[in-house]
C-alpha cells in the first residue's frame, strides 16, 4: 500500500538509492542519491518534520478555523434565531469531533496517508486521489482568500476607509504570504499561542463593549431585538448560508492527516481533538449567543464591525494576528500536499536546501496570489465562507469520514450490535454532508447572485468602504 500512496511527508522515506536520480537535478540539486550529504539532508529533514506534540496540535487545529468561524457566527444566529443557532453549533461541533476521531483512526491504520488526497486513493483509486487533492487545494485557497478579505476589512476599519480596499487586500495577501513561509506546523504552532490569545481578547472586547452599549439603551437589555427563532420572511438561501457558516466553523478535520503526519506520537491525537473541539464549541456558542443578544438583528459579519467605530478599530487591531496567522496555516496545509507531490522523490521535499526553499517560496507566492484574486472576486464575507463550507467542508468534515469508516475501518456488518451506534453516527454525518453539499451550494450561489444583482454587495475588484 505504501508504494502506491504519494505523500508530502518526510516520515515515509523512500529507498533513495533506487529512486529516479533525474528528480535530484531539479533546481540544480546535483548530489547523487546515495551520497552522504543527501542522506544527511533526508535525516535532518525527517527530524525537523516530527516535532509536533498533542498540545501544539490542539493549538493549530483551534486557530486554523476559529478566526473566521467565531467572527461569522453572530450574524448566523441573527438569521436562524438563538435556539436553532445554539443547537446547531453544539450538535455540529460534537459530530465534527466524532468525524475527526474517524479520520485519526484511518491515519493510524494507514500511516502512509499524508493528506486527504491519499485517503481518496484508498477509497476510489487514482480518480479519488486527483478529486480529493483538487478539492483540498480549492477549499484551502478559498479559506486563505477569506482571510485576505477579512484582513482588508480589518485594515479598512482601522484606517477609516481613507485608502482603497484593494490596497489593503494586497497588503493582507503579502502578510499571509510571509507568515506561510515556515513549512513546519510545529513552527506555526508557536505563533498559534499569540493567535489564540488575540481572538479571545478581540471577542472579549466586542462582547463587553456591546453589552455595555445594550445596557445604556433606553429600556436596557430588554430593548435589544433578538429572537429565539428564525427571523421573519427568512428565505431558503439566507437560512442555508447561515447553516453553512456554522459548518465552516468546524473545519479542523481538513488538515488532520497533515497535522498528524508531523506528530512525534500520533496516538495522542484524540487529546488534541477533544481539547480543540470542546474549546471551539464553547467559544462559538458564547460568541454567537452573546453578540446576538447584545446587538440584535443588526449584527454584522464579521461581528467586530458591530462594536461601534472606536471599539471595532481596537478589536480589529487586536484580532490582526489571528486573521493572518490562521490564514497562513491553511496555506501550509495546501502546499505541503502540492510540494510533497511535486518533489516526492527528491530531497527538495524536506525544504532544507537552497533549492528546496526556493521551490517552496515560489509555490507560496503563486498560491497566495490566487487566494487574493478569489477574495476580490467574491468580496462578500459570509457567502465566501458559505461557498467553501458547502462545497468542501461538507465533505472533509462530514460525509467523507463517514464513508471512510464504512470502507476502511468497519469490521463485520454495519448492523451488528457492536457497530450499530457508529453506523448510525456515520449515517447522520453522511446525510449532513451531502445535504450541505447540494442545498448549501445552491443557496450560496443564489444568495451571491441576489446580492450582486440588487446592488447590495460590493462589485469585484473595486474600492469599498468595508
Amino acid at each position: 500500500m505504501s508504494d502506491q500512496i504519494t505523500t508530502g511527508s518526510p516520515k515515509h522515506e523512500k529507498n533513495y538509492e533506487n529512486s529516479d536520480m533525474a528528480d535530484n537535478n531539479v533546481f540544480g540539486e546535483g548530489e547523487v542519491w546515495d551520497s552522504q550529504r543527501t542522506k544527511q539532508i533526508a535525516k535532518d529533514g525527517d527530524a525537523h518534520f516530527h516535532r509536533l506534540g498533542w498540545k501544539r496540535l490542539a493549538v493549530v487545529t483551534i486557530v486554523e478555523a476559529i478566526a473566521l468561524g467565531a467572527l461569522s457566527l453572530p450574524q448566523a444566529y441573527a438569521t436562524l434565531g438563538m435556539f436553532p443557532g445554539v443547537f446547531l453549533t453544539v450538535t455540529l461541533g460534537c459530530i465534527a469531533i466524532f468525524t475527526s476521531y474517524i479520520v485519526g483512526q484511518v491515519k493510524l491504520k494507514y500511516p502512509e496517508i499524508a493528506s486527504y488526497a491519499d485517503a481518496g486513493r484508498l477509497l476510489f483509486g487514482r480518480f479519488g486521489y486527483e478529486l480529493f487533492g483538487a478539492a483540498l487545494v480549492l477549499e484551502l485557497v478559498m479559506v486563505v482568500g477569506s482571510h485576505a478579505l477579512t484582513g482588508s476589512i480589518a485594515l479598512i476599519n482601522i484606517n477609516g476607509g481613507h485608502v482603497c480596499s484593494i490596497v489593503f487586500s494586497a497588503v493582507s495577501a503579502i502578510i499571509l504570504l510571509i507568515l506561510a513561509i515556515p513549512p513546519s506546523f510545529s513552527e506555526v504552532a508557536i505563533l498559534g499561542y499569540i493567535d489564540f490569545a488575540s481572538i479571545l481578547i478581540a471577542i472579549g472586547i466586542t462582547i463587553i463593549a456591546t453589552g455595555i452599549q445594550a445596557g445604556d439603551k433606553t429600556g436596557g437589555m430588554s430593548s435589544v431585538d433578538w429572537s429565539a427563532w428564525p427571523k421573519e420572511n427568512l428565505s431558503f438561501s439566507e437560512g442555508f448560508v447561515a447553516v453553512s457558516n456554522i459548518i465552516f466553523a468546524f473545519s479542523f478535520a481538513i488538515g488532520q492527516f497533515s497535522f498528524m503526519d508531523e506528530m512525534h506520537t500520533p496516538t495522542d491525537y484524540m487529546k488534541s481533538i477533544w481539547a480543540s473541539g470542546t474549546i471551539q464549541i464553547c467559544i462559538y456558542t458564547l460568541t454567537g449567543a452573546l453578540c446576538y443578544a447584545f446587538i440584535g438583528s443588526d449584527v454584522q459579519s464579521p461581528a467586530l464591525l458591530s462594536a461601534g467605530p472606536l471599539i471595532s478599530k481596537i478589536a480589529f487591531g487586536i484580532a490582526l494576528p489571528v486573521i493572518f496567522i490562521s490564514g497562513s496555516i491553511n496555506t501550509t496545509v495546501a502546499l505541503r500536499y502540492i510540494h510533497g507531490r511535486m518533489f516526492k522523490n527528491s530531497v527538495l521535499r524536506y525544504i532544507n536546501t537552497v533549492a528546496g526553499w526556493a521551490s517552496w517560496i515560489v509555490l507560496v507566492v503563486i498560491f497566495t496570489i490566487i487566494a487574493w484574486i478569489i477574495a476580490e472576486a467574491i468580496p462578500i464575507f459570509s457567502d465566501l465562507l458559505s461557498l467553501a463550507s458547502a462545497l468542501f467542508v461538507s465533505g472533509f468534515s462530514f460525509w467523507i469520514p463517514a464513508v471512510m469508516w464504512f470502507r476502511l475501518l468497519r469490521t463485520g456488518s454495519p448492523f451488528a450490535k457492536e457497530n450499530l451506534v457508529t453506523s448510525a453516527a456515520c449515517l447522520l454525518a453522511f446525510i449532513i454532508g451531502i445535504v450541505t453539499l447540494g442545498a448549501g451550494s445552491y443557496a450560496t450561489i443564489a444568495d451571491i447572485i441576489k446580492l450582486t444583482t440588487n446592488g447590495s454587495a460590493h462589485s469585484p475588484f473595486t474600492c469599498r468602504s468595508t
